[in-house]
């Protein structure tokens, strides 16, 4: 199995989808790396960036999941090295 290393990084504008944000996170844990997340009080957004280890189809469905989240944006930033397991 092929694995990349990407960053995703999400934009929380409602944060009546943090909830579910967080569930989709847990499905994904075992993926997951590392998770920073920033809140931007003056703004009233979070900044969350999560460091991710996978097949990339698996990292493009966690960050199509987040990104459809209403008020909740993400992109992912990918690794050009390519992991053979």
């Amino acid at each position: 199995m092929d694995t990349r290393v990407a960053v995703i990084g999400i934009i929380v504008e409602n944060k009546e989808s943090v909830d579910k944000l967080n569930s989709i996170l847990h499905d994904y844990s075992d993926i997951i790396i590392g998770r920073m997340g920033l809140p931007y009080k003056e703004r009233k957004i979070s900044i969350i960036s999560i460091a991710v280890d996978a097949p990339q189809d698996i990292i493009s469905a966690l960050s199509g999941k987040i990104g459809n989240l209403p008020g909740i944006s993400a992109k992912a930033a990918y690794s050009n090295v390519i992991y053979h397991e």
